[in-house]
């Protein structure tokens, strides 16, 4: 298990890694497409934004909490969605207009605000498994959460072909 300690110092690094991602893409490309398909750089980091706002509002509304998710009502909960895509496809289009230095320093400002309220939280909300409010993560206390793995296991790789490919 990681300490409150070790898990600021992951947060830290996580984004510097996202800053030097960044700085490798370069500003002039980050609204082509490629990245995810159709989807600019900007828009996969709305995706990741939006996700990992909702991860946040987990841990904020804190076990037991339900805050609701970023998509409508319409469309379901997380237990009765069947068709993640469709999900996808509306947060897409919710963000799809926003200027790229918004959607950018939104991005920067999740790591920042993860990072207070990790230093701010009451020791055992960190250490006691069942604590975070974070779906699936019942038998694990939130200093062993994956706050990173979406982009690593969902778009890592696709990132990485394309900015290759140019």
């Amino acid at each position: 298990m990681k300490t409150r300690k070790e898990l600021l110092q992951e947060i830290h690094d996580e984004r510097a890694a996202w800053q030097a991602l960044l700085a490798e893409i370069g500003g002039d490309r980050m609204e082509e497409p490629g990245p995810m398909g159709d989807w600019t750089f900007k828009d996969l980091t709305a995706h990741l934004l939006a996700w990992s706002e909702r991860t946040m509002a987990r841990i904020e509304a804190g076990p037991g909490g339900n805050p609701p998710p970023p998509w409508p009502a319409s469309m379901g909960t997380e237990d009765e969605i069947e068709d993640w895509d469709e999900v996808n496809a509306w947060l897409y289009e919710q963000q799809r207009e926003r200027p790229l230095p918004d959607v950018l320093a939104d991005m920067d400002r999740w790591f920042v605000r993860l990072a207070a309220l990790i230093e701010t939280m009451p020791e055992d909300t960190l250490m006691i498994p069942g604590r975070s409010g974070i779906e699936g993560m019942e038998e694990r206390a939130l200093v062993d959460a994956e706050f990173f793995g979406h982009f690593y296991d969902e778009h890592e790789a696709s990132v990485r072909a394309w900015l290759q490919s140019r």
